[in-house]
């Protein structure tokens, strides 16, 4: 789960999250939306791609991603679970 958290914590992955939440889009396509090397890109492809909250498929020269919807409903989960135990203790605390 860290490795998800750490995927989240950059502004820029969370919009290609974002951006991918709207349908699978070309890495090109993604690309132009950011003012920022493709090295760069491709880095934050790696990272969100190792914390597996993206997936990818080349079709010729292109490559494909698509959100991983599971993994981030993982996340989702495991935050939403915090919140519901910390506000279980706040209640038994009044």
């Amino acid at each position: 789960m860290d490795i998800v958290f750490k995927a989240l914590s950059d502004p820029t992955r969370r919009e290609i999250l974002r951006l991918l939440s709207q349908g699978e889009k070309t890495a090109g396509e993604l690309a132009s939306k950011f003012d920022m090397t493709k090295p760069s890109m491709s880095h934050h492809f790696a990272v969100l791609k190792d914390a597996e909250l993206i997936s990818s498929r080349r079709e010729g020269q292109q490559i494909w991603y698509s959100l991983n919807t599971t993994v981030a409903q993982e996340a989702i989960a495991w935050v939403m679970d915090l919140v519901e135990r910390s506000s279980g203790k706040r209640s038994k605390r009044k």
